[in-house]
């Protein structure tokens, strides 16, 4: 460690001293008033001390020097004839630092713009104005938008391996989702209506769960289903963690991404997955003639240990309102799950099936009007085991 870091640190850790010192000297019978709103402050303009509300803004680019982030940009996208004087970097990053200083249109780069501090923290002279991005961004195609992500995982698997053989020893938990993006614009290309009334795209994300970084991201109509493209995009997630190291692949997913006719083919190739899988008539049928006996109680995780003293938790407000009017309401009393083998249509194999049988009680006010099961199911290639809780389920 060079000694300027050895420096940092201890400054740092000196301030944190002070503030600790601080914060336990001001617990202490107060006989003087309000204690906020005392200080006597001045303002004035400084002609040698400038100030930006952004500045972390440095340290991000000095990030991204270091990845190389930039250069794995402009050596993926070539989407300009010219640059006069801007790079697709430069373009990219623009739009990027943007939403990363609470930017929600390509507008508010004006703000970025006449900020001479920000400007100096990047070391530009100047940015891309909101119209020249907006061209910018009208030239990606789809290919573009994929070498741009490329370039960014190429940075990312980069990142990864400077972590140590310790984080990628453990397994690669890729999550696939998607969630409706409302716009409020009448002329966005590829837009649709979705069936509750919204404007906008179904946004589809696979990403790493093991550090919540998105890998891959696509767009369609809000029209569309949520796993529509979801294959090629979990193929590209499962190759970048087999190449960054990553000892083993897990994909998870809703029921919607419970893709049958892919799972063979993920199977044989050691991919590991678990999905949430539609409530079928025949597998309820069958979850509902299992003998209880194989059923095991689903074990809930702990809470958070209280480091202080426990503290008496108040009434619940809402539950005392809806005894009081007598509205219907759904308890669960009980949980518990069984397994046993199962093969879809589109698949040669068997596979696992986890049912999550949910004890629901129909209540009206204080009567218990009848109690029905209701059942959550899970495919899966992990291995059987004897007994399943909500911790493991939550680490699928």
């Amino acid at each position: 460690m060079s000694k300027a870091k050895r420096e940092l640190r201890r400054h740092l850790a000196r301030e944190q001293r002070g503030i600790e010192r601080r914060l336990a000297a001001a617990v202490a019978p107060n006989a003087a008033g309000p204690v906020l709103g005392r200080a006597n402050i001045g303002y004035e303009l400084s002609e040698r001390t400038k100030g930006t509300a952004h500045g972390g803004m440095g340290m991000i680019a000095r990030l991204v020097a270091e990845v190389g982030l930039a250069a794995e940009i402009d050596a993926s996208v070539h989407v300009l004839a010219q640059h006069r004087p801007y790079h697709e970097s430069d373009h990219v990053l623009n739009v990027a630092y943007n939403a990363l200083c609470g930017g929600t249109r390509l507008d508010d780069i004006e703000a970025r713009r006449n900020d001479a501090v920000f400007l100096d923290g990047l070391g530009a002279a100047a940015l891309p104005d909101p119209t020249t991005a907006g061209d910018f961004c009208r030239r990606f195609d789809e290919d573009a938008i994929m070498d741009l992500q490329e370039a960014a995982n190429r940075c990312r698997a980069g990142v990864w391996a400077r972590q140590g053989a310790a984080f990628t020893a453990t397994t690669a938990r890729i999550d696939a989702d998607a969630t409706i993006v409302g716009t409020d614009g009448e002329t966005k290309a590829g837009m649709d209506i979705s069936y509750n009334g919204i404007w906008g795209y179904s946004a589809l994300v696979v990403s790493l769960a093991n550090t919540a970084e998105p890998l891959y991201l696509d767009l369609h109509g809000a029209n569309r289903p949520s796993h529509e493209g979801v294959v090629p995009l979990c193929d590209k997630a499962i190759a970048l963690c087999r190449e960054a190291g990553f000892a083993d692949i897990l994909l998870r997913g809703d029921t919607d991404f419970s893709l049958t006719a892919e799972l063979d083919r993920w199977d044989d190739d050691g991919v590991r997955f678990v999905f949430g899988y539609d409530a079928k008539a025949n597998l309820v049928a069958k979850a509902n003639g299992t003998p209880d006996d194989l059923y095991h109680e689903l074990v809930g995780r702990a809470e958070r240990a209280v480091a202080t003293k426990p503290r008496t938790r108040p009434a619940n407000v809402k539950d005392g309102i809806v005894a009081q009017r007598a509205y219907k309401v759904l308890r669960t009393t009980a949980e518990d799950v069984v397994e046993f083998d199962y093969r879809p249509g589109k698949c040669k194999k068997d596979y696992r099936v986890v049912a999550l049988r949910k004890n629901i009680s129909v209540e009206r006010g204080d009567n218990v009007l009848f109690e029905e099961y209701r059942y959550f199911l899970y495919i899966t290639a992990l291995p059987g085991s004897a007994w399943v809780d909500s911790a493991n389920m939550c680490s699928w």
